[in-house]
């Protein structure tokens, strides 16, 4: 009989395949104290097993950036003195190198799990993987092999570790499902890169699929569908194969432009953290970059990193698109990003803190290193400055003023750059949306970022699982505050692109092209998609579309009001016939 059973999505896809079960060697700690004796050998047990680890990821080929800052990260935490010395201490404390070494890791992932940031509790994971593989490798245990699988093969596990996701034979996965783990997951991460289906979160999976089961995973709607009938496979596979064929010819047309019926040209660019993004989002079809997030050059680097080193990777950049524009954000760290190597002030509310423009305003040295090496690999092809989080025309002028002066350094230099290089702001923040009149007259352009913008207006944290309900872009009020910021930069002769998660949501596409969007920036995985709806919709079709998702709204509002008085009403009417009916029909 089939068993149905739901997760998080993290990775939406249709997959139909036989299930490998992945299940953890439990490895019996020794809790028995060590002689004088034993203490050399233990701590050469534990270094032998600290240098192999480091010598099999040295040496693991990868073809993805996504894992190769996974096997990147694990060497610099092999390589942090506070394991070693905390385990050795432990050693010549009479425990075992097992002991030891569990004992630290315990240690590692109860503080990084107590740390507010969410990507930063994700990183336990990451600490709980390296324990795990040095254990095996203290205990001789081997790993179970993941390079080489059978074909449609579904992964379930409680979770798989990072160094589980840079190994895995790609090729022949379909589908992941997983205990543990959130969107931010390495497993999510890996499924988004790969374009597989994957739900995590999904508590007790690996308690309900036996090895080789066939199962169905449609992370469109959650739920994985163990032991299938007949007539329900038959289903799927009719509906994966029309999947393949829609995405066969999405394919084919992506590098079409996006226009619209009547003529309207619209951009479609890509979302950007690195080279392997900006390659994915081309060979999707992007136009260019409408969101470069620098944070990632800062977040995988050990200091701050200098405006050579910037400029080289902002060059690069440029010279691959080859003379398609990228948007170039700003530092955009603090919030739920830290740095590895910078301790932040501990705050109670991170979003609504020292981040951004706020952070680079006071680090004067790391704002300028940035701006200059931005400019200067501006003589290399089309970029735009974006800034992040400015809620004030103030805020404006300041920035403005950072450029302009560093601006005439380089200009004193005798260093090219394009003098006209075009600066813009992210629309992030209900101020900006509010005071976006004021703004315009500063800038050439607006970019929506609608993760922050959405849970700002909503007062709901998009990382709080117990209020992920209201957490919605399309609240009446999200839609209002998109529709005036396009409206306002339409006055003014200028325009508005959006880079946040909506502007990926294909569902949403005809909506934001008829309230005026002039530019999309998504992940590359959409862009086929947003390029199709843009090319079978005029712009008049999709204004009245608009206009009547607008009426529905308000509609809905209006009988939803009509609807909670009359229940107001029933309800004081049922209240007074308990509370006084039984009197009346006894008197009467």
């Amino acid at each position: 009989m089939s068993l149905i059973k739901k997760g998080i999505i993290a990775s939406e896809q249709i997959a139909i395949g036989k299930v490998k079960l992945m299940k953890k060697q439990k490895v019996k700690i020794s809790t028995e104290k060590i002689s004088d004796e034993e203490i050399k050998l233990h701590v050469d047990k534990f270094e032998k097993a600290l240098n192999d680890y480091k010598t099999i990821l040295s040496e693991t080929k990868v073809d993805n950036d996504t894992q190769k800052q996974v096997i990147e990260a694990h060497l610099s935490m092999l390589d942090d003195p506070f394991l070693s010395e905390s385990v050795i201490s432990k050693i010549n404390e009479h425990y075992s190198s097992d002991k030891a070494l569990t004992d630290t890791i315990d240690e590692m992932v109860v503080m990084m799990e107590s740390l507010d940031n969410e990507y930063m509790r994700e990183r336990a994971s990451d600490y709980k993987d390296i324990g795990q593989q040095l254990l095996y490798k203290i205990k001789g245990i081997e790993n179970q092999k993941l390079d080489s699988l059978e074909p449609n093969t579904i992964l379930v596990s409680k979770e798989l570790t990072p160094y589980e996701t840079s190994i895995i034979d790609k090729d022949n996965v379909v589908g992941f499902l997983m205990d543990l783990g959130g969107k931010t997951a390495h497993t999510s991460i890996i499924a988004q890169t790969l374009g597989i289906a994957c739900l995590v979160g999904m508590k007790d999976i690996t308690e309900n699929v036996k090895d080789s089961q066939t199962v169905i995973i449609d992370s469109f709607k959650g739920i994985c569908i163990i032991d299938p009938d007949q007539e329900t496979l038959l289903e799927y596979k009719k509906k994966k194969s029309e999947l393949d064929d829609e995405k066969s010819r999405l394919q084919k047309n992506r590098y079409n432009k996006a226009i619209t019926k009547d003529g309207r040209d619209i951009d479609v660019m890509t979302n950007i953290g690195n080279i392997e993004d900006l390659e994915k989002g081309l060979e999707s079809g992007a136009e260019g970059v409408g969101l470069f997030r620098t944070e990632f050059l800062y977040m995988y680097n050990d200091n701050f990193p200098t405006e050579d080193e910037q400029f080289e990777s902002y060059k690069k950049v440029v010279e691959i698109l080859d003379g398609k524009s990228v948007i170039i954000r700003t530092l955009d760290i603090g919030g739920d990003k830290e740095l590895p190597y910078y301790k932040f002030p501990k705050e109670d509310n991170p979003f609504l803190g020292w981040r951004a423009l706020r952070f680079c305003f006071d680090m004067n040295d790391v704002f300028d290193a940035q701006i200059k090496a931005i400019l200067r690999a501006s003589a290399f092809g089309k970029i735009r400055i974006m800034l992040p989080m400015v809620i004030s025309v103030e805020e404006m002028e300041k920035a403005l003023e950072i450029i302009e002066n560093n601006k005439k350094e380089l200009k004193d230099a005798n260093i090219d750059f394009d003098e006209n290089i075009e600066v813009g702001i992210m629309i992030e923040t209900p101020a900006s949306v509010i005071v976006a009149e004021d703004l315009i007259e500063y800038v050439d352009f607006f970019s929506i970022g609608t993760n922050d913008l959405t849970q700002y207006i909503l007062a709901s944290d998009r990382g709080n699982e117990k209020i992920s309900n209201l957490y919605n872009t399309y609240n009446p009020a999200v839609l209002r505050a998109i529709k005036k910021v396009i409206d306002v930069s339409h006055k003014h002769g200028k325009w508005t692109g959006m880079c946040g998660g909506f502007a990926g949501d294909t569902k949403a596409t005809k909506l934001l092209l008829g309230m005026g969007l002039d530019e999309f920036s998504a992940p590359a995985a959409s862009i086929p998609k947003i390029k199709d709806v843009i090319a079978n919709n005029s712009f008049e079709e999709a204004k009245i579309y608009a206009d009547k998702w607008k009426k529905l709204q308000k509609l809905k509002g209006k009988y939803l009001n009509k609807f909670f008085v009359l229940k107001f009403w029933y309800l004081m009417i049922k209240l007074y016939w308990w509370l006084y009916g039984n009197q009346r029909f006894t008197i009467f």
